[in-house]
């Protein structure tokens, strides 16, 4: 077996149709750890010849490494459940496994697809190892929820990439954006990080200029305003979330 697909899922019944349809013709085995979901993602998924395993939600990272760990392919392909590969992408995946050489690992921009509109400069580049040589004892680290995928060995880089189809309004992207905070702030607690004032004053805005001029947001038009501001909107309650947390830790 060459190829294996590992996914996380959770109720991605608008997403995981699309997901599944772009990485199909290239997978020898598609394995799904999934949180319980309670919309149509699992009967989908099946319908698609997807392997599906239900387990309780352990955080991203476990549950990534969950999945990783139940393929059997010689190479991994992970995607998220509201991510679709690019046909130019599936043809460098195929070129990439047939090579005899010592590269363990390929990395995949990934794009935006927000506000109607495929971003070409907000959260641009966005390079993520996906592709990964099981013999190479790849895992699932970082913190969560920013899971990182490592590798041992050399990695290179696929052609074509994936589309991020992140978000399906913008309440959905606000409740996810304070989600993502709590649980970023959570993770820096536990590994001993603190928030002052001076954090939580200039850390905000730089987000927002960072990505409306320097990484030229702006050009997205009226989305990539949006996004940069959301980028200032995490960054504050990150923080503020961090701070709080110290403080009750302080007063015990």
């Amino acid at each position: 077996m060459k190829l294996s697909i590992s996914i996380i899922s959770f109720n991605e019944e608008s997403n995981i149709e699309r997901t599944l349809l772009a990485v199909k013709p290239i997978a020898d085995e598609i394995i799904i750890v999934d949180s319980h979901s309670t919309d149509r993602t699992v009967e989908i998924a099946e319908s698609l010849g997807a392997k599906v395993f239900s387990e309780p939600w352990k955080g991203h990272i476990a549950q990534k490494n969950s999945a990783l760990e139940k393929c059997s392919g010689d190479w991994v392909l992970c995607v998220d459940s509201d991510e679709e590969l690019t046909e130019a992408a599936r043809e460098s995946i195929m070129q990439l496994i047939d090579r005899d050489e010592n590269t363990n690992g390929y990395a995949i921009n990934r794009c935006t697809f927000y506000m109607g509109k495929l971003l070409k400069h907000s959260w641009q580049p966005d390079h993520k190892l996906r592709l990964v040589r099981r013999s190479a004892s790849p895992y699932w680290g970082g913190y969560d929820p920013h899971d990182v995928l490592m590798v041992k060995g050399k990695t290179g880089k696929i052609q074509g990439s994936l589309t991020h189809y992140s978000y399906k309004d913008f309440s959905d992207h606000m409740q996810r954006t304070i989600q993502h905070a709590c649980w970023t702030a959570i993770s820096y607690h536990k590994k001993g990080k603190k928030c002052g004032a001076l954090a939580l004053l200039t850390k905000p805005p730089f987000a927002f200029v960072k990505m409306l001029i320097f990484q030229r947001s702006i050009l997205d038009g009226m989305p990539g305003v949006v996004a940069a501001t959301s980028a200032a909107v995490y960054a504050y309650m990150k923080y503020s979330f961090l701070y709080e947390l110290g403080k009750a830790k302080d007063i015990v």
